[in-house]
């Protein structure tokens, strides 16, 4: 069985742009090639998100969860991509990895349309809810 998110975006293109730009996800189908509503498939490893357009598939402003082993080898590289978490002084987690109060080390990006992935590594202690 395999669970991959749809993340809603208001501009495919702008979208995809982001996630294989800064966040190294691999673009796997774009339909149609250009242009709203649109729907991506992109990949990242064995890993596979959605990106949509379309009305009905998901709604702005959600949270996706990417386990990860190397946390801040891949903050450095979405930095060295462009990656600015400037918009969110306020957040920490924003700013860099950083170990949370339930015992994993994470840090957030959000995309273009408001959407937060959160980059997260399980402390040897914890294990998965």
């Amino acid at each position: 069985m395999a669970i991959i998110p749809t993340v809603k975006c208001a501009d495919v293109d702008r979208a995809v742009d982001f996630y294989t730009g800064v966040l190294d996800f691999r673009l796997e189908g774009r339909w149609p090639d250009h242009g709203d509503p649109g729907f991506a498939t992109l990949t990242r490893g064995a890993d596979v998100l959605y990106l949509s357009s379309h009305s009905g598939d998901g709604v702005f402003g959600q949270a996706v969860v990417v386990v990860t082993e190397d946390l801040d080898g891949l903050f450095e590289s979405f930095r060295a991509r462009g990656l600015d978490p400037s918009h969110k002084p306020e957040s920490p987690v924003h700013q860099g990895p950083l170990r949370q109060t339930w015992g994993t080390r994470e840090f957030y990006v959000d995309d273009p349309d408001g959407n937060t992935l959160r980059f997260t590594s399980w402390a040897p202690a914890a294990s998965p809810p």
